[in-house]
This record gives C-alpha cells, sequence and structure tokens, in this order.
C-alpha cells in the first residue's frame, strides 16, 4: 500500500489517525494503545513511511496489532502457548565439553536462574546434553503463573523475546527489570558466539543475527513503552 496519507496524529483515547480517519487493526479493531509512550511511538512509525507501507520497518504497529487481534480475544491460551517455553528453557541445557563453552554458559546462565528460583521459589533442573529433562510441575505452574498475569500488550512484546533467546527465563528476568536487554541478548548467543569463534563467522549467519536482534530490540521498545 501507498502512502496516501499527509498527517498522523495521535488521537484522546491513544489511537493512530491518518489524516484524522483513525487506524484499525488487520481484524478491523481500533488501533489503540495503553499508554501514551507506546502512542507516540506507533505514530512515529506512520509518520516515517516514505513511499510504500513496509510491515518490517513497522514492528511496534505489527505487535499491537497482534495484542487487540489475536491475544485481547483470549489471553490465557496465548499465555499458555507462550509458558510451554519455561519446560525447555536454553538455560536447562549445559555442554559437557570443551570447559571454556561450558564456563561461558554459567557465567552467562546461572544469575538467571539464580534470580528465577528466588523470585518464583521454584527448582531447575539443568543437564549436560541436549536430551529433554522434565520440570518440576511446581516450576512449570510458577513460570506459566508469571506469564498470565501479563497484560495482552505485555505478551506481543514478550513473544519475540522468548522465540528469539529460547529462554523464557530470560525473558521474564528482563520483564522484571532482573537482567538489561543486552545481559539477556548475550546470554542467548552464547552458544552461537562460540561457534564463531571456532569456525568462523559466515556472512548469512551474520545477516540473520542481525535481523533477529533488530526484532528482539522492538519488543524490549515496547516493553520500555508499556511501562
Amino acid at each position: 500500500m501507498k502512502r496516501f496519507w499527509t498527517a498522523v496524529t495521535v488521537t484522546p483515547d491513544r489511537g493512530v489517525a491518518l489524516d484524522g480517519r483513525p487506524v484499525r487493526t488487520p481484524g478491523r479493531m481500533p488501533l489503540l494503545m495503553p499508554t501514551d509512550k507506546l502512542a507516540d511511538a506507533v505514530a512515529d512509525e506512520w509518520r516515517a513511511v516514505a513511499d510504500a507501507i513496509d510491515p518490517r520497518a513497522m514492528p511496534l504497529t505489527g505487535m499491537a496489532n497482534a495484542a487487540i487481534d489475536r491475544i485481547a480475544p483470549d489471553p490465557a491460551i496465548f499465555a499458555a502457548g507462550l509458558a510451554k517455553y519455561g519446560e525447555s528453557d536454553l538455560l536447562y541445557y549445559r555442554a559437557a565439553t570443551p570447559d571454556l563453552l561450558a564456563a561461558r554458559q554459567a557465567a552467562a546462565w546461572d544469575p538467571l536462574l539464580d534470580w528465577a528460583r528466588t523470585r518464583y521459589d521454584v527448582h531447575f533442573e539443568t543437564v549436560a546434553g541436549v536430551m529433554h529433562r522434565p520440570q518440576p510441575a511446581a516450576t512449570i505452574e510458577r513460570l506459566h503463573g508469571a506469564v498470565a498475569a501479563q497484560s495482552p500488550f505485555a505478551l506481543a512484546a514478550l513473544s519475540p523475546i522468548v522465540t528469539l533467546t529460547g529462554s523464557l527465563v530470560a525473558a521474564l528476568a528482563l520483564l522484571e527489570g532482573a537482567a538489561d536487554a543486552g545481559t539477556a541478548w548475550t546470554a542467548a548467543m552464547v552458544d552461537e558466539l562460540w561457534s564463531v569463534e571456532m569456525w568462523g563467522e559466515d556472512a548469512l549467519a551474520t545477516a540473520d543475527r542481525a535481523g533477529r536482534r533488530e526484532g528482539y530490540d522492538a519488543a524490549v521498545r515496547m516493553l520500555g513503552y508499556l511501562g
């Protein structure tokens, strides 16, 4: 779709209007944000459209659409799907060798697990290797509760963070201010960056990682605008 509007404004109900006409989601619902900060940021994405709309350049709008159309009708179902990542979190599965990689994993991952143990009063089973290790039922239940307590907009932002990092624990630490964006991302990239050290950089892999980081950063910004 080509740009057809001149002015972008934020409406009193925290919607976005193009030449005075309210923007709607793909599901034809009003695109209304829960905070002024997010409304301003989404409006800025529409202002930045030069010629044609490129959804990839409008990640906040996309997450807001998802919050309204996909998540808000039944947040419990969406939260349950996201919480399942807590059953096989990246941070549970450690390298047996080499020792240096195992040490890097421990340095990056143990503080996040220690925080979650204290925050949610849970126990985690960690294992050397990639074979699935079931987590205690109480752990899964409490992680699920932490996710289920979030608003549709917070769930929309958490979803890409969890899927891009592979860690629900790191995402919750980021959400609650126990880890910053750089710490959570670095923890998620330990294995990948180790491979780069061992085998060298690959241009396609580098571009892919940069693209994932852009999506991650957008989701982190979304969380920030909700506070």
